[in-house]
């Protein structure tokens, strides 16, 4: 059986701690991770990104969607997401960070 990811974060100076579970975990991690340079599905392949930056907005979590256009065989678009505040870790599931 797999654990579950739980971490604590909470956003800078003064946020109240919040618990995120699952995904939503995984993406506020790598966001914290990615900084300025933001993340995409195509450099952390998830399947539901869209859902999980919404579900973590509705936690009142500051973070923005970029357009960016690609080329290649399928050429269009697709989303860059940038944490637009900084973000503490209090707890990353393994214990006190």
């Amino acid at each position: 059986m797999t654990k579950r990811l739980i971490i604590t974060a909470r956003i800078l100076p003064d946020g109240s701690p919040t618990k995120v579970v699952g995904r939503d975990a995984w993406a506020l991690q790598n966001l914290v991770k990615a900084g300025e340079g933001g993340c995409t599905p195509i450099d952390h392949p998830g399947p539901r990104w869209s859902h999980y930056v919404f579900k973590l907005r509705r936690f009142g979590f500051p973070i923005q969607t970029l357009d960016e256009p690609h080329d290649g065989p399928f050429p269009g678009s697709h989303a860059r997401y940038v944490l637009r505040s900084e973000v503490e870790i209090l707890d990353d599931g393994k214990g006190a960070v």
